[in-house]
């Protein structure tokens, strides 16, 4: 292979590159440049390619989030009336529980389920109050005498009142009497309060 005399270093005055063929002189050039290239990407472009990526998942994350916000947004509508809904529902309920003040009448209200199922009430007892963290419960010991379908009629009837009143803890045992099969029945019923106030909101 014939040698070129122009690729021959030794020829070159590293002190006078003037003298420099045309092509060495493009050489220097071509190598300066892909060395302020290379040069450039590592100290500039480098950082501004990682800041490029952060962006981009800055970005990803950002529709995420304008995604889900429009998502809510589209569903609010809906979510406020089942809120109010709620809230409607929560206030009735509230109406329900009995306040201080009412508790006489609930008691009558019973005592009235009583005599007219065809019971005979021996006790309606109040026991003491049971605070619970959202409410509170005022429990009333209940003993009763009467013929199966009476206490079923008593049940019925306290559980249809106006007022929240649950039953609980409840024995049924045959007495012995003259006036045919009879039952006494002890239950413990249960009405609330809002722990929020001792009187009804």
């Amino acid at each position: 292979m014939r040698r070129l005399p122009w690729l021959t270093l030794d020829g070159l005055d590293m002190h006078n590159m003037a003298t420099w063929p045309a092509l060495g002189k493009a050489l220097l050039g071509v190598l300066l440049m892909v060395l302020l290239l290379v040069l450039g990407y590592s100290f500039y472009l480098r950082e501004l390619q990682a800041r490029l990526v952060l962006a981009r998942a800055g970005e990803a994350e950002l529709k995420q989030v304008f995604v889900s916000k429009a998502h809510q947004a589209a569903h609010l509508q809906p979510h406020l009336e089942q809120m109010r809904t709620m809230q409607s529902a929560f206030a009735t309920l509230l109406r329900q529980l009995p306040g201080d003040t009412e508790m006489p009448g609930l008691l009558e209200d019973i005592s009235r389920a009583g005599s007219g199922s065809g019971l005979e009430l021996e006790e309606i007892k109040l026991l003491p109050e049971v605070n619970q963290p959202f409410y509170v419960e005022l429990p009333i010991q209940i003993s009763a005498t009467g013929a199966y379908h009476d206490l079923a009629a008593f049940v019925s009837a306290v559980s249809a009142l106006p007022r929240i009143v649950t039953l609980h803890d409840f024995s049924i045992r045959p007495l012995d009497s003259s006036e045919g099969p009879t039952l006494r029945m002890n239950i413990l019923a249960r009405t609330y309060r809002s722990a929020d106030s001792g009187q009804q909101p």
